[in-house]
């Protein structure tokens, strides 16, 4: 189901004045504290609305100023998880879902009871209140609890901001579930750059109030402009590969990408699975010639196709490897003195590579 959303709106002294369309998945709204992303969410749910703008959501119109059209907040049929789960104190697991089913009167259902409880993994939780509960089982149960409102569209606001590490990591395959199986689309509001190379579908960049790119999540973390200041050490690009088979003489498993072949550490995974990989600029290294001799064992085929600002001593290179974007940090020596520049063909040396689950695994060497 479509999304479409143009929006102008005044809150104080903040302009929003941003748009963005997405077909479906999980739509990232991404950005630092300040730059829009829950007004931007709060206009689609309906709980604030803008002076100018048009929502829609697949036939469904659900703001078009023009018109003066304004579907209220209860009629949207949109389920929203806040950072905080907002359960019930006095009911149980259980009553916090059923409590959800009151919406779904005379409508088609998204997912049945049982369906939800085993996608979240919360049946053990049912006859538990929220008191009794860890954080990552308060969040489960709001997203239960919103889809047992059979929804038309989720919104998550930064659902994992509140979590340790390993609260978030516990959620985090949950929430991989709800894209591929449930079938609505997903819009999630978040800063972290780990959340988005995970779950992304497409990715919506805000900075004060304004879209600055949009699109699939590979093409957009793959840009040059999204990091700045000590952001950059999070600058990256995403592969989606398929586990083309095992070496276990060598202990190592093959990753098959557009880009080319990889070489990792044994994955406990079977054959033809999909991974998605994170490779951070800071982890690739450019040559000008075929290299050899090197214990690196990931070597990928590419050519230049942007470099970013040369004002500083180190510059963000961008490489298409056969349609696979990735980016390289070198020196501004080095893009001097080899020389770099657009259209040359090069080879990225990947050092490290990173998976979408979070976990880090260096090339073997």
């Amino acid at each position: 189901m479509s999304l479409e959303v143009r929006v102008r709106h005044r809150q104080g002294g903040f302009l929003l004045d941003a748009g963005f369309r997405s077909t479906g998945g999980l739509t990232v709204l991404f950005g630092r504290s300040g730059s829009g992303k829950t007004t931007l969410a709060n206009a689609i749910a309906g709980l604030n609305r803008p002076g100018e703008g048009v929502i829609r959501l697949g036939d469904t119109v659900l703001l078009d100023s023009a018109r003066d059209i304004f579907l209220p907040a209860h009629r949207r049929r949109i389920g929203y998880v806040f950072q905080d789960a907002r359960l019930f104190p006095h009911l149980s697991v259980r009553h916090n879902l059923a409590y959800g089913t009151w919406f779904t009167r005379n409508r088609e259902t998204v997912a049945e009871l049982d369906q939800v409880i085993d996608l979240l993994g919360i049946g053990h939780l049912l006859d538990r209140r929220p008191s009794g509960l860890s954080g990552g089982e308060r969040q489960r149960v709001a997203i239960g609890r919103a889809l047992m409102a059979s929804p038309r569209l989720l919104l998550m606001d930064e659902p994992l901001a509140s979590l340790d590490e390993a609260r978030k990591a516990e959620i985090l395959p949950f929430i991989e579930r709800l894209r591929d199986e449930v079938g609505i689309p997903i819009v999630y509001v978040s800063h972290a750059v780990a959340e988005v190379a995970r779950l992304a579908t497409t990715v919506v960049v805000l900075a004060d109030g304004r879209v600055v790119r949009s699109g699939p999540a590979r093409q957009v973390m793959a840009s040059l402009d999204i990091f700045q200041g000590q952001e950059r050490a999070e600058a990256g690009a995403l592969l989606d590969t398929r586990l083309a088979g095992h070496e276990p003489a060598y202990a190592l498993s093959v990753l098959q990408a557009p880009a080319g072949r990889l070489l990792v550490p044994l994955l406990d995974r079977p054959v033809g699975t999909p991974v998605r990989l994170r490779i951070r600029a800071r982890d690739v290294t450019l040559a000008v010639c075929q290299p050899d001799g090197l214990s690196a064992q990931n070597i990928l085929p590419g050519r230049i196709t942007a470099i970013g600002r040369t004002d500083g001593p180190v510059v963000d290179v961008q490489l298409d490897c056969a349609g696979d974007l990735l980016i390289a940090q070198v020196t501004r020596r080095a893009i001097a003195t080899l020389p770099l520049e657009v259209g040359r063909p090069v080879f990225a040396i990947v050092k490290s590579i990173s998976f979408a689950d979070g976990s880090d695994m260096g090339p073997p060497a």
